[in-house]
């Protein structure tokens, strides 16, 4: 598998990566033994970079993440985690979360982008993984929370970079605005991007990939299935697309780009993939990854060759945008 490198870093990650938080039992129980499989599977078709959060189960992603790599050759994969939700004891637990994840509810998250916070949270992912280090850490989610994350967590983040104790720092968000000021405004080096550069939003064309390109930054593209609609090769009523049901448009949209796929000898998800890296700002897609037939399926679409044509087609019949990278 081909690797990238964050620009301005020493971070290199292979150009598909694990999203570790359906292990994390997002929306449904993984199996202890599924997700170590998983993750092993992953690393025997060359994935090395690993993502995951607090967040992600809280902390059960972690700690399983790190069980499974804690034998690998620590300098050969690239782990990110994610800062600005400190896990706490939860005085009034109901029994399961209520943020999507199936698991006990004896913790719970408390929103804090302070230089303490930032601290107290690398050194609690720290535990739950086993790991000595994280190559890279995200603010996670700080839209409601701009200044506190630019004026203290971003230096502090910096500060661990520039002394070695991290390979590179961003933020993670599923909107492009304020990711664009990250770039622009903080010592950011890459960007999480979640579902504004796919086949059906490319909304990040008007703000962060040109602010990476032109600031030398990087972006990891994630959601690029858009929470599902562009995951099959025929999208159907009643997919979801960004966590909602799709609308009719939608799906009639999505359907239209499906067409010209297979046109082209390609399929829907094929191209779903492949298609963030038509930006040069782009260094990495991030799937999540459940089961090692997830994984297997992944990777061969990864693999599988999409035609440069297909761009030009669907520019053409206007089901992408016209200023989308040649």
């Amino acid at each position: 598998m081909h690797h990238r490198k964050i620009q301005n870093t020493s971070v290199t990650v292979s150009e598909l990566g694990f999203g570790a938080s359906v292990i994390g039992n997002l929306y449904r129980v993984t199996p202890a033994e599924d997700a170590s499989a998983a993750v092993d599977a992953a690393w025997d078709a060359g994935i090395r970079y690993f993502d995951t959060a607090p967040h992600y189960g809280l902390g059960l992603s972690e700690h399983r993440l790190g069980a499974a790599l804690r034998d690998r050759p620590r300098e050969a994969y690239v782990v990110s985690s994610k800062v600005g939700r400190l896990l706490v004891p939860n005085e009034h637990p109901r029994g399961v979360d209520d943020q999507g994840f199936v698991v006990r509810d004896d913790l719970r998250r408390q929103w804090d982008f302070s230089r303490d916070g930032v601290l107290r949270s690398l050194d609690d992912t720290l535990r739950r993984t086993g790991l000595d280090r994280i190559d890279v850490v995200y603010l996670h989610d700080p839209d409601d929370h701009w200044r506190q994350a630019a004026d203290e967590a971003m230096p502090a983040l910096a500060e661990l970079r520039d002394q070695g104790a991290i390979g590179a720092i961003g933020a993670g968000m599923n909107q492009s605005g304020m990711l664009t000021r990250f770039l622009r405004e903080t010592a950011a080096d890459v960007v999480m991007l979640a579902g504004r550069y796919t086949l059906l939003d490319q909304s990040a064309l008007d703000d962060v990939l040109p602010t990476a390109q032109a600031q030398g930054k990087s972006v990891v593209a994630v959601g690029v299935f858009n929470s599902g609609l562009l995951s099959e090769d025929r999208p159907a009523e009643g997919m979801k697309y960004d966590y909602q049901d799709a609308s009719p448009d939608l799906v009639h949209r999505a359907l239209a780009i499906a067409e010209v796929c297979e046109q082209h000898g390609t399929t829907l998800p094929a191209a779903a993939i492949a298609f963030p890296y038509t930006h040069p700002g782009v260094v990495n897609v991030t799937l999540g990854m459940r089961t090692p037939e997830q994984v297997e399926r992944n990777v061969e679409l990864h693999r599988r060759e999409v035609p440069a044509g297909l761009w030009d087609a669907l520019r053409s019949e206007k089901l992408i945008r016209a200023d989308v990278p040649r």
